[in-house]
């Protein structure tokens, strides 16, 4: 991987780069991102042009043995953890090792877009809390100890920091703090509030940037034959996130669904929050239907999910209020807009907003998922009904 292929700004390329050349690489950097980003490639362009034994002015050279060895995350130097569980082909006391096979292919299928839904759904663990576990790190701990095989630099990237398992992180804060000689962490996360602050403490932010609306279009129409209607529409809907553009692109069926599941809940919702509501119109068989497919699809489906209603009532507001120029909708999506504004105000959207984050909170942390919904639902419906 070089920088050239990594959809990340050109000023934070040249800031890496330039801690290489300067010789101020700092021993652990945590690289905060937006979901969908390109953090995972980022950081193997950066170990590849350390590691590079012929590396140029802006880039590495891509092709002496330790560039080839890196792009195929094969170097001996190289050490890549990420979130695991116990599966149906490993039954106890999972660590990254086990898989390192399997998080390849899933690198190489996904050209370097990394998703964490997607490497649960590959892992078969879209229902459980994967980790970076204790047996991840006493492997760190152990593998800092030892010099690099090739006389250069150890690194290590750690994606997904954030799902270091509560009682793991503490054991690597010496090791980040005082590394073996070169030797360089890197913590991907994409939520640096659910790291611990003693991990925060010991490591160099990096903050990467969100994909713009405009790059993802112009890589869209590189990458697909889609036209450029299409191209505006699905960068709009993936603000920033160019994973969920690559799916949009291949098959925007599962947005259409979304959609449609939102609306159906908000027009039960909505003849549920009528003082004399008519059954018939409330639909809950549906409705309850509508939740049991969401809940099978996976946590961090439901997450997502719940996520894009979110968006949508943002941008309701935004519409609403006339801020046309912070709007990021597609067509389907401003017709579903516009059908349901005047059922929502700054009072009751702010509380809805607060009920959505709850059911958030409590997806995250394994509640039952039916009762989530259920009560996010009738919650929504009271917090619609007309003033009295």
């Amino acid at each position: 991987m070089q920088f050239k292929d990594v959809m990340v700004d050109d000023s934070l390329k040249q800031r890496l780069i330039m801690s290489v050349k300067e010789n101020r690489i700092s021993h652990a950097q945590l690289f905060l991102s937006q979901p969908g980003s390109h953090s995972f490639a980022l950081a193997l362009a950066y170990a590849q042009y350390i590691c590079c034994q012929n590396r140029g002015e802006d880039d590495s050279c891509g092709e002496c043995p330790s560039c080839v060895k890196i792009s195929k995350l094969a170097h001996p130097d190289l050490h890549i953890f990420f979130p695991n569980c116990t599966t149906n082909s490993v039954k106890k006391d999972p660590e990254s090792s086990m898989f390192m096979d399997d998080f390849r292919k899933f690198v190489f299928q996904n050209n370097f877009h990394l998703n964490l839904n997607d490497w649960l759904l590959e892992l078969g663990g879209e229902n459980k809390q994967a980790t970076i576990n204790i047996r991840d790190c006493s492997t760190i701990i152990s593998q800092n100890s030892i010099k690099s095989y090739e006389g250069g630099y150890k690194i290590f990237i750690l994606w997904m920091a954030e799902r270091f398992y509560h009682d793991a992180a503490p054991k690597l804060l010496k090791t980040l703090e005082e590394p073996e000689n070169k030797t360089l962490f890197i913590l991907i996360s994409e939520n640096n509030d659910k790291i611990l602050n003693t991990i925060l403490s010991r490591t160099q932010l990096v903050k990467i940037p969100k994909i713009s609306t405009q790059r993802i279009k112009e890589q869209l129409l590189q990458d697909f034959e889609i036209d450029e209607d299409k191209a505006t529409d699905i960068a709009a809907i993936a603000d920033g996130n160019y994973n969920k553009a690559i799916a949009l692109a291949g098959d925007n069926s599962e947005h259409l669904q979304n959609l449609e599941d939102i609306n159906l809940i908000l027009k039960s919702a909505l003849a549920l929050s009528r003082p004399n509501f008519d059954r018939s119109q409330v639909a809950f068989l549906d409705v309850q239907e509508c939740f049991e497919k969401i809940i099978k699809n996976g946590r961090e489906y439901q997450k997502s999910f719940m996520d894009g209603f979110i968006r949508i009532l943002r941008n309701l507001m935004i519409i609403k209020y006339k801020n046309e120029s912070l709007c990021k909708v597609t067509k389907q999506e401003r017709t579903l807009i516009n059908h349901y504004a005047g059922a929502f105000n700054l009072k009751n959207v702010s509380k809805i907003f607060d009920e959505c984050n709850k059911c958030l909170y409590h997806i995250q942390r394994n509640g039952n998922s039916k009762l989530i919904f259920l009560d996010w639902y009738l919650k929504v419906s009271q917090l619609l009904a007309p003033a009295q």
